[in-house]
């Protein structure tokens, strides 16, 4: 055979394309279902139909994928079941906006004809956030897809509507919805995303019916106003008590208002007077319900002044109307003053628009119920939260967890399977169209013509995916799952519920662990938008770094449940990292003999005894420490660890220490001692691939084929496969994990860094030799450093190393495992010249210390600016007292011989 290589590059925008075409043809994604096999499970949060990848995505996905690749590693059933969410007010609005391009409503259209043109758009543009999911290197299970708006899932989300009806937990009532007069449909409370708003405080004057004076209320909206039927003081507020059962007069509309007494009003709070607005507020609806009063709806669900106003504000956009109430107010002296005020105003999530608080009547779910179980659930330890405190935020909105308002004003989604019978008035609920019942035959059925909440088919997603309501083999193997990873913004909208319905319906918990990401910032810890222009393009990063750059990079950037700060650039590290595992492979085949043969090697967790070569016992005792640490972060889902575990392995310990020191043994050595050097890089070569493989699957994937070329043949039948994919992950081998070697080794290592690191700070030109006297020391380490000193010599470019029990001047020093390692400096500088060198460079130094340390000691700039800019500050000073320390010292160690 011809001898195995590598190309001189890595080229990834190449080579994970070919790759992953390789991985979802020949099926190896698909998850099996093995009788007495443990499953593993992870359902993708559903990206929604109209969504693109962005680093968000990237970083949820990379965390599931190494988990999945993980278990399917250690030969589990694994299954990671993708699909996508119809998001029904997101979609309608973006297929309304196309059909407004040709001057068309949905209107025009009608409802049937209109979902019909929605489902072309799906096919025509949806998903794509799934096709680029693929570049990332996402090994879902494609033949188990699912979309919640799939003819199955809308049986599930029937099925459960059924269920919670019949159990009277839905119910319909008239409250106060968060109302898009856009979008014209209701929204649920976690729909809708709060923003600070910078605005006025009206303050108006509201006269007395007796004309004894006025009362003044203040308000953020005028408008509402003209829906006022109360005004509203504390029940134990002397500077109103002579008022309670009084009345006041509604300016512009001349209502009597009753003075009414509830303990919702803070009478330490501005005038101690609310007005009362029982068809616009919550609160307000609340009192309106206590005191019996009149419910007035002054704007519409286009967001117009309806008709209940007086006639010159009908029809007025809320805006319009806001403005001309309060000029009328004004003229007539009813306005006392007006403030700059700052305030919460929800807008709805999606859209942005600003949401209207509207009496209406819709479709709810009692949630208390539901929430006790849920409750139960995390508190037990069954549900395990990462990181532990989203308990906390868990815990209050379920505790005090309002009705869900389930019911939407829109025509994409799953309509509400109840339906009346117009000739009786009977209403009939029911998981089949009750068209096809002989019982209605002749009857006219009129369907609701609302459709459901997005988050209602997306609550049931662990098991509607999975065939519920049916008992199917999947269904059986695969539920409950077992993680999920999401932001901790849908902890309400999504995470709560699944569990909810989780225990409504199999009382069990849908997964045993939640891992919650943090929000990818950028370097300067802004969160990331368009607006910004701060958000790179993640297919841009991958076609410019590649897949496993990025994986690796913002995974490796993540702290446990943390923010990440994320930059394009920082892929270079991971590239860097990508072609540095490419170049050593390449070292150890270019090194194999040229006989065309195969090269037999065993893999370093199948080896059946320790080596007896020192360097080898010392890399294998330190790949297995890795393997160990990999492997608890992994299970801890301390990812970033777990990353930077494998980055020091392999580029510190099997790189830059290992492959340096086995290059004099091939040098030096008979042809058994290279073939037996060369085993042992291959053997532990092979484990880095299959330890590296969850985070970095690409480039792990093509050097593996390569070993397999080489050597396959002579595996051992529980180590081959066809993709590494499937390839055992390293088992760990804790009897070859010695200490005490990797200790020696780790005492050699810092001696060479101190060796490097005197050279580095006085300027010593490379290709000078030095010469390096170790002082103090026991026999065992002076022993080993005596055995290694050819190798010291070589990586630290010395001609000498000997021992000493005295230090004489003129010497460098460092420190390492308490020894002292010196370096005399006579002849190997100018030392005269590197004092004045090392002076200036003090000096410059000491001038931007003090002017950093003035800066932080300036208020003002610690106040004004962002606190990334002040912790940026302090990282440089800190930075440059370090450097001044070292240098110093430097300076005065050369200044003293000098003076000798």
């Amino acid at each position: 055979m011809p001898k195995v290589t590598l190309e001189k590059t890595y080229t990834p925008s190449t080579t994970e394309t070919r790759i992953y075409q390789t991985w979802e043809s020949r099926g190896y994604f698909v998850a099996p279902i093995r009788e007495g096999c443990k499953p593993f499970v992870i359902m993708i949060p559903p990206p929604n139909v109209t969504g693109m990848l962005t680093l968000g995505h990237v970083l949820n996905n990379s965390l599931q994928d190494i988990l999945i690749r993980w278990h399917r590693m250690l030969g589990e059933d694994t299954l990671w079941l993708p699909g996508m969410d119809h998001a029904g007010i997101a979609t309608q609005i973006r297929v309304e906006s196309e059909l407004q391009k040709e001057g068309l409503t949905r209107h025009d259209l009608g409802r049937e004809k209109m979902v019909e043109r929605i489902w072309q758009w799906k096919e025509l543009y949806g998903g794509i956030i799934l096709k680029q999911l693929r570049k990332l290197g996402a090994s879902c299970d494609w033949s188990r897809e699912r979309f919640t708006m799939d003819e199955s899932l809308s049986r599930a989300v029937d099925t459960i509507f059924v269920h919670l009806y019949k159990k009277g937990l839905v119910y319909r009532g008239k409250r106060i919805v968060n109302w898009d007069p856009v979008s014209r449909t209701a929204l649920s409370d976690e729909q809708v995303e709060y923003r600070n708003v910078k605005s006025h405080l009206w303050h108006l004057k509201y006269p007395l019916s007796d004309g004894s004076g006025h009362l003044v209320v203040a308000t953020t909206r005028p408008e509402t106003m003209l829906g006022d039927t109360a005004i509203a003081v504390h029940p134990d507020d002397s500077r109103y008590k002579h008022l309670h059962g009084k009345s006041a007069i509604l300016p512009l509309v001349g209502r009597t208002l009753p003075i009414v007494a509830d303990t919702y009003v803070e009478h330490e709070f501005g005038t101690g007077c609310v007005k009362v607005t029982p068809a616009h507020d919550p609160n307000d609806f609340d009192i309106g319900k206590r005191h019996g009063l009149e419910f007035v709806t002054v704007i519409s669900p286009e967001g117009k002044m309806t008709d209940a106003v007086p006639e010159e504000y009908r029809g007025l956009s809320r805006e319009a109307a806001r403005k001309l109430v309060v000029k009328h107010l004004e003229e007539q002296g009813l306005l006392e003053k007006v403030e700059p005020y700052a305030h919460s105003v929800g807008h709805n999530e999606r859209t942005g628009t600003v949401i209207e608080p509207l009496l209406s009547e819709q479709w709810f779910v009692s949630m208390k119920g539901l929430a006790e179980p849920a409750i139960a659930a995390v508190r037990e330890g069954r549900i395990k939260f990462h990181p532990q405190h989203w308990e906390k935020t868990y815990f209050h909105w379920l505790e005090n967890v309002r009705d869900w308002c389930i019911s939407r004003q829109i025509w994409w989604g799953h309509r509400i399977p109840l339906w009346t019978v117009q000739e009786t008035g009977e209403i009939i609920c029911s998981v089949d169209d009750p068209a096809n019942d002989p019982k209605y035959k002749g009857l006219t059925l009129v369907q609701d013509p609302d459709v459901l909440d997005t988050w209602f088919s997306s609550w049931l997603w662990p098991f509607s995916t999975l065939g519920w309501p049916d008992n199917t083999q999947d269904l059986k193997h695969f539920f409950p799952t077992s993680v999920l990873i999401t932001a901790p913004d849908i902890i309400f909208l999504w995470v709560a519920r699944m569990i909810m319905s989780s225990e409504e319906i199999f009382h069990v918990e849908p997964f045993h662990d939640v891992y919650f990401t943090g929000i990818v910032r950028d370097l300067s810890g802004r969160k990331m938008s368009k607006s910004l222009g701060n958000s790179p393009d993640p297919l841009d990063v991958i076609e410019q770094y590649g897949a496993d750059a990025l994986r690796f990079t913002i995974v490796s950037q993540t702290p446990r449940g943390g923010d990440i700060r994320f930059g394009s650039e920082l892929c270079e590290s991971g590239r860097n990292f990508a072609n540095k595992i490419w170049n050593a492979t390449r070292l150890i085949l270019m090194n194999l003999p040229d006989d065309g043969d195969e090269f037999a090697y065993t893999p370093i967790d199948c080896i059946a005894a320790v080596p007896d070569n020192l360097i080898d016992r010392w890399i294998t005792s330190a790949f297995f420490s890795a393997a160990r640490d990999v492997t608890e972060s992994l299970r801890d889902f301390r990812f970033s660890e777990a990353t930077k575990r494998m980055y020091s392995f392999v580029w510190n310990d099997y790189c830059n220490w290992y492959l340096e020191l086995i290059k004099t043994r091939l040098a030096e050595c008979t042809e058994a001692e290279q073939r037996e050097t060369l085993t042992q890089a291959l053997g532990v070569l092979d484990g880095i691939l299959r330890l590296l493989h969850p985070v970095m699957p690409f480039i792990t994937e093509e050097i593996y084929q390569t070993l397999r070329q080489l050597s396959e043949s002579h595996w051992p039948e529980s180590h081959r496969s066809e993709t590494i994919m499937r390839a055992p992950f390293p088992m760990l081998r804790c009897e070859y994990i010695d200490t005490e070697v990797e200790d020696e080794f780790s005492l050699l290592q810092d001696v060479v860094n101190s060796l490097r690191n005197i050279r580095g700070e006085l300027s010593i030109p490379k290709a000078t030799a030095m010469q390096a006297i170790i002082l103090g020391g026991t026999k065992t380490q002076k022993e080993f450093l005596t055995t290694f000193t050819p190798f010291i010599a070589k990586l630290a470019g010395l001609d000498a190393l000997t021992f000493s029990t005295h230090k004489e001047k003129g010497w460098a020093s460092a420190v390492a495992h308490g020894l002292e390692i010196c370096v005399p400096l006579s002849g190997l500088i100018d030392l005269k010249a590197e004092q004045a060198r090392l002076g200036k460079e003090l000096e410059r130094l000491a001038r931007l210390a003090n002017s950093t340390r003035a800066k932080l000691e300036n208020q003002d700039f610690v106040s004004r600016a962002k606190e990334d800019v002040v912790e940026q500050e302090r990282q440089k000073l800190k930075d440059l007292d370090h450097a001044l320390e070292k240098i110093s010292r430097n300076y005065e160690e050369i200044k003293s011989i000098n003076e000798a």
